[in-house]
């Protein structure tokens, strides 16, 4: 499969989650749901959700969220107590009560959609479904933030992208730090699939240093696939340094390791070919299999006189 054909299957999975999410939200009327909170292992944070059963399905969202958001809410009190706490965002509030027992607790949530919000977003050029609005919320989807990415001149930038990039951490800072590194990217499917697979600033940096120059889609599959400067690196050792990028993929992809290609060598096989080596991978010519033919008198065959063989079934 290309590097283009997978990111846009990644990206279809990745929006389908945010509709899958939409279902949270069902009309403008006031939405129910329980909620539960436990301590999270980052500072200042909870683990919070939120569960919902509508239309027959049954929607769960759980993340950490900051202790700031929940007014009327105090988490230093030990003991069991009753609470009642309040999350504003520009969407709407979820007014939650309940139960915390040192730190942690359960209870019902009523979700009521801003009226305000659809009119102040579509201001900005986005048209929002009430079906979508309570996920909007979730992940706090701001008017200023769909101003800031407005400003961008981000393509393809709908509401789904708006809450894709919440879930995904796609932000201003992210984006510039991205552009700075010469990738000028607008593409709004694509930042998704960066931060899904860690196409990092610091990613892109160390892979140019290395000597290569690759386009987005390839920075993409080289994280989905695992070839990293430190795997280039050690590739280097063995005397393969600027492969060409899609040779270096399709390593990863056939598993052509270091280790396979030292094995292969100490068999007499002295530095194969990329594309020799992705072929013996792709046919299962292993030091196994060739190690047998030795064994069997066959001791001064061609590595493509051994694909041969395995292609025919000549074991």
């Amino acid at each position: 499969m290309s590097p283009k054909k997978l990111v846009a299957g990644i990206v279809a999975s990745s929006i389908a989650l945010v509709c899958a999410l939409a279902m949270f939200a069902a009309e403008t009327q006031p939405q129910n749901g329980s909620w539960t909170i436990q301590p999270s292992d980052e500072p200042g944070k909870v683990r919070f959700a939120l569960l919902q059963h509508w239309k027959g399905h049954n929607s769960n969202h759980e993340s950490d969220w900051s202790t700031n958001v929940f007014e009327g809410l105090d988490l230093s009190i030990k003991g069991k107590r009753d609470v009642k706490f309040v999350i504003r965002r520009d969407a709407g509030r979820f007014e939650c009560e309940g139960y915390i027992e040192d730190s942690e607790g359960a209870g019902v949530f009523h979700f009521f959609p801003d009226g305000k919000y659809a009119d102040g977003m579509s201001a900005v050029g986005f048209k929002i479904d009430s079906e979508k609005q309570m996920s909007m919320a979730i992940f706090d989807v701001s008017i200023a933030f769909a101003k800031e990415m407005k400003s961008l001149n981000l393509k393809n930038l709908d509401t789904d992208k708006l809450v894709a990039f919440r879930i995904f951490s796609v932000d201003s800072k992210f984006i510039q730090a991205i552009r700075a590194e010469g990738l000028n990217t607008d593409d709004s499917d694509k930042l998704v699939a960066f931060r899904i697979h860690g196409v990092s600033p610091e990613f892109v940096r160390s892979v140019r240093s290395a000597g290569y120059q690759p386009d987005q889609d390839e920075l993409i599959a080289m994280r989905i696939h695992g070839a990293t400067p430190e795997w280039m690196a050690q590739l280097k050792k063995d005397g393969y340094d600027h492969i060409e990028l899609h040779k270096l993929i399709a390593f990863r992809i056939h598993g052509v390791s270091p280790e396979f290609i030292e094995k292969i060598e100490s068999l007499g096989y002295k530095h194969p070919e990329p594309d020799q080596l992705i072929a013996m991978r792709i046919h299962g010519v292993t030091p196994e299999y060739i190690s047998n033919l030795k064994s069997r008198g066959m001791k001064d065959l061609t590595i493509d006189q051994l694909v041969s063989l395995r292609i025919h079934g000549i074991d």
